[in-house]
This record gives structure tokens, sequence and C-alpha cells, in this order.
């Protein structure tokens, strides 16, 4: 399940995700989310919250991350992933290079220091 953070500037794009999150999260959340905000702002920042009540991706949910990620290539100004699943924090930091703005990975515990970093 993936909700929409709601405490951050206009472009930033905040979401929480908990439990399994699969593609009709993206298409229903994430997606529209990211597609509004790019309508007001040439770049944007993300902040995706991996709470600690996170399972995991679906195959589906992967391929729409994947394609999010490379249809706005350039739309990136700063990523920050907040998690305390090792994996998808080695996972974001493997492939930051791909992206042309910074990427941070916070723990769940550093939350309020990810959203500092991600509106300064």
């Amino acid at each position: 399940m993936m909700k929409l953070l709601t405490n951050l500037p206009n472009h930033v794009v905040g979401v929480s995700a908990s439990g399994q999150v699969d593609a009709k999260d993206y298409e229903t959340v994430l997606i529209p989310a990211i597609e509004s905000a790019l309508q007001a702002h040439k770049q944007i920042r993300v902040l995706y919250q991996l709470g600690p009540g996170f399972e995991g991706f679906t195959a589906g949910a992967m391929w729409d991350d994947a394609k999010l990620g490379l249809a706005h290539l350039k739309a990136w100004e700063r990523i920050a992933v907040v998690t305390d699943a090792h994996w998808v924090a080695n996972a974001a930091r493997m492939f930051a290079f791909l992206l042309p703005g910074p990427v941070k990975v916070f723990s769940n515990k550093e939350q309020p220091d990810a959203e500092k970093w991600i509106a300064a």
C-alpha cells in the first residue's frame, strides 16, 4: 500500500509504502502525483519511504518503477530513499549513478533528516 506524504513543498513528491507494493499502487498513487508535479515544475524531488511494515515489491511494481524513472530521466533533481531494508538501500546506492541528481539513503529513524534534505 502506498500513500502520499502531504507535509512537503509542492516541488517534492513524497510517498510512504508499507506491506506489498504492487503496480496498482504506482498507477493510482505515485505516477499521477509525479505527472501532476511535472506539469508545474521542470524538475522535481522525490522522497520515497518504505516504512517498517514494508514487505517488498511485486514484479509489476518494479516494472512500473523502471518505466517511470526512464520516462522522466532528466526530471529527477534529488531523490531521498528512506528504508531499513538493506537490499533496497544497496540497490538505491548502486543505481544512483544513472540519475542526473543526487540520491541519498536514510533509515526510517532518519525520516526528519530526509525531509529536511529533500526540501533544502
